[in-house]
């Protein structure tokens, strides 16, 4: 892997579609190698675009704009960082042009509708999944959950961070979680599907890495499993490891490998599943670094964006864990323009903590605003200590 100087003829260069938080910390990662990144985003002063070499504003799920923006920027890498793109117009970039998607087109599409990845994996990979079914009009919705059940989840097909996501207990509740999904996802498909609630004892993130060996080979390796807590869908706190059997974790591995495998491409990937006692099932994946992963930023000798880029740039990797971590999310309670952070010293006195604040212009109710994070020699402890740290910094109106 030959790498350039950024900002000069000889640069390699990195086109970063999505500039949240996530992304953000891939720009920071590539950037340590000398790659030169441009950052887009739908909104102007995203936080990637905080630290990329240059940005754009564009709707990314226009087709033609993408391909101007490619044609002009010339990228060696397109990494993409969300759901809500022209996932067709990558297959056209991949087959004309000399730039790597990140993994690849397929993968992004596959794995960005929960429709591809779930047929993918029920039905041609055979892995465990809850039931689910699809639904393209309010009347097929009451057909499917009659089949399913009651509780169980509907979801837009396309949306992330919970975004559109119901758990419905009674028919009553079945037409706003229909129009929800409908109105909240990142793109409206329209399409739902519909999940079967497992009785599951935790769900965990299987940060899962493909990358090069000394020999040119894809090689597959697995971070600690991470444990997590979510809210409507939305994850509010994680920690590593996730204690959990032999037997599930070697389960688990084995799923997390087939579905990549088939997927291909290389970089990080973070597969959700459900553990109950020794059984596991699939439940999503992600073909980039996941929010619950931002835990490794204190966890591991190489977090899940420095495994990421190093898989991407065919560099070797290294999933150690060197120490039990908990992250905790900063909300905003208000909604406003370029806020303020007060309690930053506070949070920081407290003992082994780190804090990120992602420097996102507005701020909504329950928006994720920051993350806290906390090392400490069990996972309970971590837990508590994150939790301070998070509730410690106050987000104020300017």
């Amino acid at each position: 892997m030959k790498i350039g100087t950024p900002l000069q003829p000889s640069a390699t260069k990195a086109l970063l579609l999505g500039s949240g938080e996530l992304g953000k910390e891939i720009t920071i990662a590539l950037q340590r190698y000398g790659v030169e990144v441009i950052a887009v985003d739908r909104y102007a002063n995203a936080p990637a675009h905080q630290v990329a070499h240059r940005w754009h504003v564009l709707d990314m799920t226009d087709a033609e704009a993408l391909s101007q923006l490619v044609a002009l920027e010339q990228p060696d890498f397109i990494i993409p960082e969300l759901e809500a793109l022209a996932t067709d117009e990558l297959f056209t970039i991949e087959e004309n042009t000399a730039c790597t998607i990140v993994p690849n087109a397929s993968a992004i599409q596959l794995t960005m509708n929960r429709e591809g990845i779930r047929r993918l994996a029920a039905r041609q990979l055979k892995v465990p999944t809850s039931l689910y079914a699809f639904a393209d009009s309010y009347t097929s919705l009451e057909a499917a959950v009659e089949q399913i059940g009651y509780p169980c989840f509907v979801k837009p097909t396309m949306s992330s961070s919970g975004k559109g996501q119901s758990l419905v207990h009674t028919p009553e509740q079945l037409k706003v979680a229909w129009d929800y999904a409908k109105a909240a996802g990142r793109v409206d498909t329209g399409r739902v599907i519909i999940e079967e609630k497992i009785a599951f004892d935790f769900e965990i993130t299987l940060l899962t890495v493909r990358s090069l060996n000394a020999r040119g080979e894809v090689q597959t390796s697995f971070c600690a499993p991470i444990g997590h807590r979510q809210e409507h869908g939305d994850y509010r706190e994680s920690w590593q490891p996730q204690v959990m059997t032999e037997t599930a974790l070697a389960r688990a591995k084995e799923i997390a490998e087939t579905v990549t495998e088939c997927i291909g491409g290389l970089g990080l990937f973070g597969v959700e599943l459900f553990i109950k006692d020794d059984l596991v099932w699939f439940s999503e994946i992600s073909p980039r670094p996941h929010d619950t992963g931002m835990v490794t930023m204190v966890t591991q000798k190489q977090n899940q964006f420095e495994l990421h880029v190093r898989a991407l740039l065919g560099l070797p990797v290294d999933t150690r864990l060197r120490q039990i971590g908990a992250s905790a999310v900063i909300l905003s309670e208000i909604d406003g323009v370029g806020v303020v952070y007060e309690g930053l010293e506070q949070a920081l006195a407290i003992p082994d903590s780190e804090v990120r604040l992602f420097g996102k212009p507005e701020a909504h109710i329950n928006r994720r605003m920051g993350v806290a994070f906390a090392t400490a020699t069990t996972i309970d402890e971590a837990r508590i200590k994150a939790a301070m740290v998070a509730s410690s910094i106050e987000i104020k109106s300017a």
